[in-house]
C-alpha cells in the first residue's frame, strides 16, 4: 500500500462487501441523526440522536435483516441477500439536471433521493431557486439544499459558479425518521471514500446516503424504499 492510500485509510473509508455489509474503517464516528419536523409535519432540521462508542472499524448491516442493527450479524448469508450494485458510477454532475434562477443554480440527481423531505417547505427548493432574486427565497433555497442528506440536491452561487455545501467532519450517521415511523439510510459525511465491491471507487462527495434496508433499487445508495417497506432498526420507531 502506498503512503497516499494509507493516509486515506487512516482518515476513514467505507468498503462494500459483495452481498454483505459495509466495512467502515478509520475510526469514523457513528451516531444517530434524526429528522425533526414542525407542527405541520414538514422536515425542518436535523436533531442529534445517540452516539455509538468509537471503534477502529465496524461492519454495518446492508441487508436489513440483522438482529444486531445497525451492525452486521451475518444474516445476509442466511437470507441470501443480493447486494448487486446498480447505481451509476459516473460523476454527480453527469447525472444531474439543472434549474437556473436569478441568483442560484440548483443541480438535481433524482435517483439519489432518500426522501428526507427537507426540500419541500415554502414551495420547494426548485421554486425557491427560480425566485432567488428575493433574499428570503434565496436563503431558504440554500438552507433546503444543504439539509438534503443524500447530495441529490446541490445549490450553486450563480455568479461565482461555486457549490454551497454544508461543512461536515468525516462521520457516519444513522438516519431516523420518527414522523414516518421508519429508520432511514446510512449517511456518509465529509468526503469519505466509498469503495464498490468490485474495488472501484464511487465519486468522493461531501454527503451521500447508503441503503441499509436492503430494498433500494439504486444500490448502494438509498432510494427511499425504507419508507415503502416500513423499515425500522428498533422498536422506538
Amino acid at each position: 500500500m502506498n503512503m497516499k492510500n494509507q493516509n486515506n485509510d487512516e482518515r476513514g473509508r467505507v468498503v462494500i462487501l459483495k452481498d454483505g455489509p459495509y466495512l467502515v474503517t478509520g475510526r469514523l464516528p457513528l451516531e444517530e441523526n434524526i429528522i425533526a419536523v414542525d407542527k405541520n409535519g414538514d422536515a425542518i432540521t436535523w436533531a442529534k440522536g445517540i452516539p455509538y462508542p468509537t471503534r477502529d472499524k465496524y461492519s454495518l448491516c446492508r441487508c436489513g435483516q440483522s438482529r444486531s442493527k445497525p451492525f452486521c450479524d451475518g444474516s445476509h448469508t442466511t437470507v441470501r441477500f443480493d447486494g448487486t450494485e446498480t447505481a451509476a458510477k459516473g460523476k454527480y454532475l453527469e447525472q444531474a439536471g439543472q434549474i437556473t434562477g436569478p441568483g442560484l443554480v440548483l443541480t438535481d440527481a433524482e435517483p439519489l433521493c432518500a426522501v428526507a423531505r427537507f426540500c419541500d417547505p415554502a414551495g420547494g427548493v426548485w421554486q425557491l431557486t427560480e425566485q432567488s432574486d428575493d433574499p428570503e427565497a434565496k436563503a431558504m433555497a440554500v438552507r433546503e439544499a444543504c439539509l438534503c442528506p443524500s447530495g441529490r440536491l446541490v445549490i450553486w452561487n450563480r455568479r461565482t459558479g461555486k457549490a454551497i455545501e454544508p461543512t461536515f467532519k468525516r462521520s457516519v450517521g444513522l438516519v431516523q425518521d420518527p414522523y414516518k415511523k421508519v429508520s432511514g439510510p446510512i449517511w456518509i459525511k465529509g468526503r469519505v471514500p466509498v469503495i464498490s465491491s468490485d474495488g472501484t471507487r464511487y465519486e468522493i462527495r461531501n454527503r451521500v446516503t447508503l441503503c441499509r434496508c436492503g430494498a433500494s433499487e439504486n444500490k448502494p445508495f438509498c432510494d427511499g424504499s425504507h419508507i415503502s417497506i416500513g423499515f425500522s432498526d428498533s422498536k422506538k420507531n
